[in-house]
């Protein structure tokens, strides 16, 4: 999910997706923010989440007090979304994905809930080099020149961090950081499930917070979360022609007039470096910060949500001759320039970014399908509509009309929970604004304001309506027109007011309804054979007796297909070491181990058999000793039912590289 390119389909696991959970409860009021290894969240998702967490904690939980936060990996399974236009490129909704976000949102509330003590909070900050760039450099050129000459960079190079201590011990339990960069070091030849380098930087610092710890299993919950990263990239090294070598043409990002050869790579030689890097970078410095002091939170929890229409919503902009006009958001929308992708992952056929015309084409096979009105034309202009999607609701609704907008208090911090990816500029915008406004509302003198991005609902992208002018691939997927971010600052300033004032406002126009069965094209398992005389779980690869530190061991198993049982709370595989008394083995690696990789295929001599292979990278800081790998799976019997198996291979041995002099 993220890519849009139908084509890219899973096929095993590089880093598992986790749910990590804050609860903050001042004596008299409580709120929980949660942040999710996935693309981005929906309003079924969390609407399902509440509904279940309700049965044991009742009202606890609400849309005012409850954010839901998706990191924006886009090397994750989609298919949860419900509207048609971000399910689309999937087959269609995802029945087993969305029950799988959902259990594992709520288990890590749960545990939350469940495990609270007295803590804490301090904020700080510090600045990450080296880790993002701005993808659009040329649509952020088109603000106004006194704003860009307040800032030095193009991205926000601040990495803000949250972190929870407990009272008792003067401990850390967690932290939440917040760092403007997109989860897209894994590209889209990525088949691999993959929480990518915010993942990662979580997994990087929850280890050395608990170093006996495995993936998923720390007793301190370290969280990377998304921020306005609508418009910055991972891949430092900045986009090239892959076809010649030679620099990108910069506003149309294009080589020959074509934007599918114009790819952003680096910093590493290949993804998974690329991936590595940035994540060191950013557990690095978060690392740091929680060693140093901070300033302390102090104050009352506050909430407030509301949802908008944004198409019914108005504001006011001043022009450049004082004049006060009143400008309006519209029906949501894709134009010409989000088919194009981005460097980050190029999109298909001959469409590029910057464009500001339409073709004959295309415009015949829109308006086959949804044709604006001339009312919806001038609405988005200068965007050229390439997707009415707010023009049609079958099979159900395309992209949202409705989107929540919310804003949570923990004494002098302010998250503020936006449905989509600001760029760099709007966020910058979003947190003046909500500050300025707490400070005119007689708030906090010295109030801390984060966005919290992709959180809630997904409603694409949030240019300034100033980077909306060129029409490069994010004003191109800002759905509500040019003032989308104008009618939400006012909506966020209006938030703001209300709940430093106490003042009770409307819930707003409920989001669609989605009926109770969703349209998937994705073929359930049917089966699994294992072959004639084999078993489920035989090893047919096995590792060599005797390997080295620095070396990859790579084995093999007859599989049943992964989606047979998903395995959450439990792995794939697990790499063992035996312990000093022989009886015993320690797990030292799983599938959500960097070190790992869980590739599924299938097999060529026969369509409902399978297999896996599993890798696993010898690190400098695995010891000596006697190991062996085991896979855990299930199959599908063609009588029916889903069974268990194992397979293990024979044990080898590790053993340091002998250097000669």
């Amino acid at each position: 999910m993220g890519y849009a390119k139908s084509g890219q389909k899973g096929c095993g696991i590089h880093l598992r997706q986790y749910s990590r959970a804050y609860i903050f409860d001042d004596g008299t009021k409580r709120a929980a923010f949660v942040t999710v290894d996935a693309c981005m969240m929906h309003h079924g998702i969390k609407k399902a989440v509440l509904k279940k967490l309700s049965k044991n904690y009742g009202d606890t939980y609400t849309f005012s007090n409850f954010i839901l936060s998706g990191t924006h990996t886009h090397s994750a399974p989609g298919g949860f979304l419900m509207n048609v236009m971000y399910d689309l490129p999937n087959l269609g909704f995802i029945q087993e994905t969305f029950e799988a976000l959902v259990n594992g949102i709520v288990r890590s509330v749960q545990r939350a809930h469940e495990s609270m003590i007295e803590a804490e909070i301090y904020w700080n900050d510090g600045e990450v080099h080296g880790a993002n760039i701005n993808r659009s450099p040329a649509s952020y050129l088109f603000n106004p020149a006194e704003e860009l000459k307040r800032y030095q960079t193009n991205v926000d190079k601040t990495l803000t961090q949250m972190k929870i201590v407990s009272k008792a011990d003067n401990k850390p339990i967690g932290a939440i950081n917040w760092f403007a960069v997109h989860p897209t070091s894994m590209n889209n030849t990525n088949c691999l499930i993959s929480s990518d380098n915010v993942g990662y930087a979580s997994i990087l610092l929850e280890t050395s917070m608990d170093s006996s710890s495995l993936p998923g299993k720390s007793t301190f919950v370290g969280a990377f979360a998304s921020t306005n990263l609508g418009d910055v990239s991972p891949n430092t090294a900045g986009p090239k022609c892959v076809n010649t070598g030679l620099p990108c043409e910069e506003v149309r990002s294009t080589c020959g007039g074509e934007a599918k050869s114009c790819i952003a790579f680096g910093p590493g030689k290949d993804m998974f470096q690329s991936t590595e890097i940035i994540a060191g970078k950013m557990f690095e410095k978060a690392k740091e910060l929680l060693a140093s002091s901070g300033t302390e939170i102090t104050g009352s929890i506050g909430y407030i949500h509301q949802f908008v229409e944004m198409a019914n919503e108005t504001a006011t902009v001043q022009l450049k001759n004082g004049t006060v006009v009143k400008v309006r958001g519209c029906k949501p929308a894709m134009g010409y320039s989000f088919a194009a992708g981005t460097t980050d992952g190029p999109g298909e056929f001959d469409f590029t970014q910057a464009t500001n015309t339409t073709n004959p084409f295309w415009n015949l096979v829109r308006d086959f399908i949804f044709p604006p009105s001339p009312q919806d034309v001038a609405c988005h202009a200068p965007k050229p509509i390439l997707i009415m999607s707010g023009a049609i609701k079958l099979p159900y609704e395309w992209q949202p009309d409705v989107v929540p907008t919310q804003v949570v208090k923990i004494g002098n911090a302010f998250l503020t929970a936006v449905p989509g990816e600001l760029t760099t500029m709007s966020g910058r915008r979003m947190r003046d604004a909500v500050r300025q406004q707490v400070i005119a509302e007689g708030g906090p003198s010295d109030p801390k304001v984060v966005v919290t991005g992709l959180s809630n609902m997904y409603s694409s992208y949030i240019a300034t309506p100033e980077e909306y002018q060129l029409q490069r691939y994010e004003g191109a997927s800002t759905i509500f027109g040019p003032h989308t971010l104008t009618i939400y600052l006012k909506k966020y300033r209006q938030l703001v007011t209300a709940m430093l004032k106490g003042t009770k406002i409307d819930v707003g126009p409920l989001p669609y309804q989605f009926p109770n069965q969703l349209i998937s094209l994705v073929p359930p398992v049917l089966f699994d054979l294992a072959g004639w005389f084999n078993n489920f779980g035989d090893c047919t690869q096995q590792p060599p007796g005797v390997v080295h530190v620095g070396d990859t061991v790579s084995v093999k198993f007859i599989s049943g297909h992964p989606r047979n049982n998903l395995l959450q709370e439990d792995t794939f595989l697990k790499v063992e070491r035996q312990t000093d008394d022989k009886s015993k083995w320690e797990v030292v690696a799983t599938d959500s181990s960097w070190e790992t990789r869980f590739v599924w295929r299938r097999t060529a001599a026969l369509k409902a058999g399978s297999e896996v292979e599993i890798t696993w990278e010898i690190k400098d800081s695995v010891p000596e000793g006697r190991y062996r790998i085991r896979h855990f799976g299930h199959y599908k019997y063609i009588f029916g039912g889903v069974y268990p198996y194992e397979g293990t291979t024979r044990t080898f041995l590790v053993q340091k590289k002998q250097s000669y002099m």
